[in-house]
């Protein structure tokens, strides 16, 4: 998504709850997280654009329908639904890019942010320590150092790492027990309970998910995973269609950040999308996992028709 979508998708979201939803302009502010200064600069160039003539754009009224729906149903404090991408290779980028300029505009400049692993929070990462003049900090909720890394496209990469120095898959639970006594571990788990928003990515359970093609699960843990009714992970925990995490050898194993800790977090954001995620986002939802829920239309479309 590129800045100027984002932007009109910001200014749809002001305009519609001002004229719309007879939010005040405070309220707007406080229920989207931006200063109520550029919720008023919004509302003048919206008014002086022409771009409010006492309607909403046809594509972007069914979007913001589909936001409110989203957001009473599963009670989240926001919901950002973006344009579905005509190549589903571009799904992933296109809401990375809506993700970062979200976080963007309402992370303060001294503010943490946690990050699972996954190639869309990378790519959100990456744009946002591009975009923005003054470091991010950013806390790993997981292990696998490479996962936070930036990638080969990042010209600026004006972010601060606090990372778990650790993979993400142990050899034993024995293993995952020592390492999380280590004094480095738990000063970077400290660090996660202050940050400002936690940022997860949404796997599903399909031969493209990272956790295959990070060769994180083998093919029987795949099969073994499904037939026990998982859908999709966040942090690596694999859970049902209704966000019910499904056992398995591999929980204690893993390097990662409990659903319990997750939950107890500020600001969860879920960015992920795409017409095959939609079950796994749906579990995200059902389980009450997430604050924010960024994702496309092709998603957010089936998700409402599913509930």
């Amino acid at each position: 998504m590129e800045r100027e979508d984002y932007e009109e998708k910001l200014l749809t979201k002001v305009a519609w709850y001002y004229y719309i939803e007879d939010f005040t302009q405070q309220q707007i502010g406080e229920y989207l997280g931006i200063p109520r200064l550029r919720v008023n600069r919004l509302l003048d160039k919206a008014r002086k654009s022409g771009f409010v003539h006492f309607s909403i754009r046809d594509g972007n009224s069914k979007r913001m329908q589909a936001e409110l729906e989203l957001i009473q149903r599963f009670q989240l404090k926001d919901a950002f639904v973006v344009p579905s991408a005509v190549d589903e290779k571009d799904v992933n980028e296109r809401i990375a890019q809506a993700a970062a300029m979200y976080i963007h505009d309402r992370l303060d400049e001294s503010g943490y942010i946690n990050m699972g692993y996954g190639d869309t929070p990378g790519r959100i990462l990456n744009h946002l320590a591009n975009m923005s003049e003054s470091p991010v900090n950013v806390v790993s909720l997981t292990g696998g150092v490479r996962y936070y890394l930036p990638n080969v496209r990042s010209n600026v990469f004006n972010a601060k790492l606090h990372l778990l120095p650790t993979p993400l898959l142990m050899k034993d639970a024995a293993m995952v027990s020592a390492i999380e006594k280590e004094p480095s571990v738990q000063e970077v788990r400290k660090m996660a309970t202050l940050a400002q928003m936690t940022i997860i990515g949404i796997g599903s359970l399909s031969p493209k998910a990272t956790t295959m093609t990070s060769n994180i699960l083998n093919h029987t843990d795949f099969l073994t995973l499904t037939e026990q009714g998982a859908v999709g992970d966040m942090l690596c925990h694999f859970v049902d269609a209704y966000g019910n995490l499904v056992p398995s050898d591999l929980e204690s194993r893993l390097i990662t950040t409990s659903l319990e800790t997750l939950k107890s977090l500020d600001n969860i954001i879920g960015a992920a999308g795409g017409y095959y995620k939609t079950e796994a986002i749906l579990a995200a939802l059902r389980g009450h996992y997430l604050d924010i829920l960024i994702t496309d239309e092709a998603a957010a479309y089936r998700i409402l028709e599913l509930i």
